[in-house]
């Protein structure tokens, strides 16, 4: 009887051990979508787009403190700071042009579509394994890779195409030549294996290392590199669905940002915003196997809610089109096959420049005596605006804002497009967070060129007379420098 009961201890042990605990942390928020690097291409406009996910302390060159300083994450945990971003994906149609694939989820091109996996993988020597340090930054891939490899590198990126319908296939290292009808997912392992002493190195990588042997996401880690840090996995999920009827030819249609039609080019980024010890306390503790984070006592009521994940965007600063149809790629990306590895891009004729960040709002203090309050939350059922409302197909700020003052309203909110909403009194629960910008992003219904909320978001204005002053957005970092794109490697 002893004897099975030790073995059932064991067994239960053994389904507890930290090689299965892991955590998954969806991003219901995408931060920005732009030529933005600040590992790779510091300061400058990087070679290809990002889709970037994380904290608003995002800028075009990032310190760990930049990175804390952060309002609001488009990821849940709110010790978790951090930046992660990989390159978006375009559909090359049949004409030439590229139309700006959605990830999966996406809402009007600005939602998540992004998990990232914490996993703890000690390897067979059982590793103490630590925290990303204050400061620490790596890359996991190679954009200009264009053929198959067998080294840990090329084995820790993969594609699963999903078909919950269909017979099960196996994942690819390169794009799958189907169609998936629910969904694109790529996928991208990051070393775990530090050399204890570099934050960063010139290549991005040299610091980290996959495992000597064993595979790319357990093995034991090289006496060059011998602290064994968390791991982190990152899947995007993108729906390509949407272009299910629009193949040709004998190749599959998509393409990353730096010209890969192959896939083998998948790369990821991350920059390190966590609060060190809360990582580390997870990194012990967080020992159960389901990945949910509400699983892990040391995250328990210190998550940030789907809305406000949603919310945290931060304008692109890039002034280019990036989504929608283009005749061709953004930073003079050529598409190129391979299976010899892509040149870099060293000169573009382009005017893409870094300068003053977008902004969601129309100033009319000049012209109404209204002011910007920010983008604030507004309930189907429980209207944070209520005197009076209106839904005109040709909406725009200047009409809700006649509309709202005409009846003695001294508050005006724009939503979905065409919604207008009165009142004289802002409910402090509804009200915009300082420094968040927000998820008013749609436009409006009778110009286009103006804002006009979201869904389930609101753009405010409110009568200000003599004192107007707009809401303070967020400034990025070098947001009034102008620099040239960085053609080189970038990942």
């Amino acid at each position: 009887m002893l004897f099975n009961n030790l073995n059932a201890l064991a067994l239960v042990a053994s389904l507890a051990a930290p090689a299965d605990a892991f955590w998954r942390m969806t991003c219901p928020g995408r931060l920005v979508k732009e030529r933005a690097d600040p590992i790779v291409a510091p300061g400058k406009v990087s070679a290809h787009v990002h889709t970037i996910s994380g904290g608003s302390g995002f800028g075009f060159e990032m310190t760990y403190d930049k990175a804390r300083a952060s309002k609001c994450s488009s990821c849940p945990i709110k010790a978790d700071l951090s930046n992660y971003w990989t390159p978006s994906l375009y559909f090359k149609a049949q004409n030439g042009s590229f139309i700006s694939v959605p990830q999966a989820g996406d809402f009007n091109g600005q939602t998540g579509g992004m998990t990232v996996y914490y996993q703890q993988r000690p390897g067979p020597n059982n590793d103490k394994l630590k925290a990303f340090p204050k400061g620490f930054r790596m890359v996991a891939g190679d954009p200009f890779k264009r053929a198959p490899g067998t080294d840990f590198a090329s084995k820790a990126v993969s594609f699963a195409c999903l078909d919950y319908n269909g017979p099960a296939t196996a994942e690819t290292n390169n794009f799958p030549n189907r169609n998936c009808p629910n969904g694109l997912r790529a996928q991208i392992y990051f070393p775990s294996c530090w050399d204890g002493k570099n934050l960063d190195t010139a290549d991005h990588k040299s610091h980290m290392s996959y495992p000597a042997s064993g595979n790319y996401n357990g093995g034991p880690c090289p006496a060059s590199h011998p602290v064994h840090l968390i791991s982190i996995f990152y899947e995007v999920m993108y729906d390509t669905q949407k272009f299910a009827n629009e193949w040709y030819g004998s190749s599959q249609p998509f393409v990353f940002a730096q010209g890969d039609p192959t896939g083998y080019g998948m790369h990821g980024d991350f920059v390190n915003g966590w609060d060190v010890d809360v990582l580390q306390r997870a990194t012990d503790q967080c020992t159960a196997n389901s990945g949910s984070i509400k699983d892990c006592p040391v995250f328990a009521n210190d998550l940030f809610t789907d809305a406000q994940c949603h919310a945290c965007k931060i304008a692109p600063s890039v002034n280019e089109q990036v989504d929608g149809v283009m005749a061709k790629l953004p930073g003079c990306n050529a598409v190129t096959p391979g299976p010899a590895r892509a040149a870099p891009v060293t000169t573009c004729q382009d005017s893409a420049v870094i300068g003053a960040a977008a902004t969601y709002f129309t100033d009319v203090t000049a012209s109404k005596k209204w002011e910007y309050v920010g983008c604030g939350t507004d309930k189907y059922n429980d209207r944070t605006f209520r005197a009076k409302s209106t839904n005109q197909a040709t909406m725009t700020v200047e009409k809700c804002i006649d509309y709202c003052s005409t009846a003695g309203y001294s508050y005006a909110g724009l939503e979905y497009g065409t919604e207008c909403y009165c009142d004289n009194t802002l409910r402090s629960d509804r009200a915009p967070v300082p420094g968040v910008m927000g998820s008013c992003t749609m436009k409006c219904g009778g110009n286009g060129n103006q804002y006009c909320g979201g869904g389930s978001a609101m753009s405010i204005y409110h009568k200000c007379g003599s004192t107007c002053k707009n809401a303070a957005m967020k400034k990025r970092h070098l947001e009034e420098h102008r620099h040239a794109p960085a053609h080189g490697q970038s990942a």
